[in-house]
């Protein structure tokens, strides 16, 4: 993509007249673009207005006037998680961004940015003014000019991505060193990361926004303060839950209310400090429901009080359906090898009730729960 015409007053209009296309057929906005732009230029202008459109839902309106190539919007981090994290180490910090991407968390940080791929080197100079942004491998720069650490390490390849850290850029094994070299060091992680991977005495945030698990981010050196925290961001507020990660919840009979946790706090091995703020316990050691007696409003979880729990049987579970005329049917489950989507067909609900249905395991043996 030529960002360098795209700033132009020609990109400028292109970009302008791409977005009011979007809803077109492609074919018919890229013929109406070239009526008045070359042709390379309208494909530029029409396949940036489409990534700022999807970049709405990361960054707002915002987004409208930046800049973005496919796997830089897709890793791009939220600005509340970022604001979040720059506020945390400290604007007076001299700091470089390892893999800065499109310089979504550079907006807040400041300081230096790295990026190895030109484009996207191109994209975050363009959103970020203000900050130095250097088009180069990480693992280049001399880290003796600075005394912290932010790296974002590529988890995509071939438009696809990575799942196992070995395969990031930069090596899993010179990311995971960083902290030898700069005590305060930030990594920011795939949230299904395998945590004996992680740099020795760290801590591991795990980051939720309005319900999706969006990152994980190993705060080493003197930025760990607590072994585990899960950061559950809703509606714009933040909330904090941090412990060992090592707690194991205690396991009991089900009670009246069950509460779905956050997968951050799944996810950051906290199950069993949440379960202390309802006094609950577990249905089974391995699954993270949690069954309290008592109803406490929190950020934490989602919240049911059960209706009947059975034995999974298809039979009886769609005659409890019926019986209570229920037509739309929200499905959870966790420990259960059953298919959602082929039980939602073998139900066959017509009515005109809704409910939730829980399937999961209840010590040892699978349980169907209806819920309110």
């Amino acid at each position: 993509m030529d960002f360098a015409r795209l700033v132009t007053p020609d990109g400028q209009h292109a970009l302008a007249e791409a977005r009011q296309l979007l809803g077109k057929d492609r074919l018919a906005a890229i013929t109406a673009l070239r009526e008045r732009f070359d042709p390379g230029l309208a494909a530029d202008a029409l396949s940036q207005a489409a990534l700022r459109e999807r970049a709405v839902a990361k960054f707002g309106e915002g987004a409208w006037g930046m800049y973005f190539t496919a796997a830089g919007l897709e890793q791009a981090t939220r600005p509340i998680v970022a604001a979040r994290r720059a506020e945390r180490l400290g604007a007076s910090r001299n700091v470089v961004d390892l893999g800065c991407g499109i310089g979504s968390d550079l907006m807040h940080l400041g300081g230096t940015g790295i990026e190895r791929d030109p484009d996207t080197a191109k994209c975050a100079e363009l959103n970020v003014p203000a900050a130095r942004v250097i088009p180069g491998d990480a693992q280049d720069f001399d880290l003796s000019t600075v005394d912290t650490v932010f790296c974002d390490p590529a988890r995509r390849s071939g438009g696809k991505r990575v799942f196992n850290p070995r395969d990031y850029s930069p090596p899993w094994d010179w990311v995971v060193s960083l902290p030898e070299r700069v005590p305060r060091t930030v990594l920011k992680l795939a949230p299904g990361i395998d945590q004996s991977l992680l740099p020795p005495g760290c801590e591991l945030e795990l980051v939720s926004v309005d319900g999706d698990v969006v990152e994980a981010a190993a705060w080493c050196g003197p930025l760990a303060r607590v072994p585990r925290r899960a950061t559950v961001i809703r509606k714009g507020v933040a909330h904090e839950l941090a412990g060992t990660g090592t707690r194991r919840a205690p396991v009991g009979e089900p009670r009246r209310y069950v509460y779905d946790p956050d997968g951050a706090v799944v996810r950051a091995h906290l199950v069993a400090e949440f379960a202390s703020t309802v006094d609950g316990v577990l249905g089974d050691p391995s699954i993270a429901y949690v069954y309290s007696s008592i109803y406490v409003e929190n950020a934490f979880s989602r919240a049911f009080e059960i209706d009947e729990i059975m034995p999974f049987s298809l039979k009886r579970l769609r005659a409890a359906l019926r019986a209570r005329d229920v037509g739309r049917l929200e499905i959870l489950k966790r420990g259960s090898a059953v298919d959602v989507e082929t039980l939602r067909r073998e139900l066959k609900l017509g009515g005109t009730n809704a409910a939730s249905l829980m399937l999961t395991r209840i010590a040892g043996d699978p349980v169907a729960v209806i819920l309110r």
